[in-house]
């Protein structure tokens, strides 16, 4: 699980650094719902740190809501797996 995880932040940090790339040279980008859904699965940490690093993202409002959201969303999930887990 933990090898999982890793690979899907690295995907995401990856992803996340592209499309930052993409910006600066005005090519193509990839789609806000492409990253958030790799950030929803389990790509979280990838994407903050990318977000930290490339200073990516971290300016538009709609986009750090949509990614709020979506972290306490994970907290839930996690919170609920846990409380079943007892």
């Amino acid at each position: 699980m933990m090898y999982i995880l890793i690979a899907i932040n690295l995907l995401s940090f990856i992803i996340f650094g592209l499309d930052k790339r993409k910006a600066i040279k005005h090519q193509r980008r990839i789609s806000e719902s492409s990253l958030l859904t790799v950030t929803f699965f389990g790509g979280t940490i990838g994407a903050i740190i990318a977000m930290m690093i490339f200073r990516h993202k971290v300016s538009k409002k709609s986009f750090l809501w949509k990614f709020g959201l979506l972290l306490i969303l994970q907290l839930a999930v996690i919170i609920y797996f846990f409380k079943i887990q007892k």
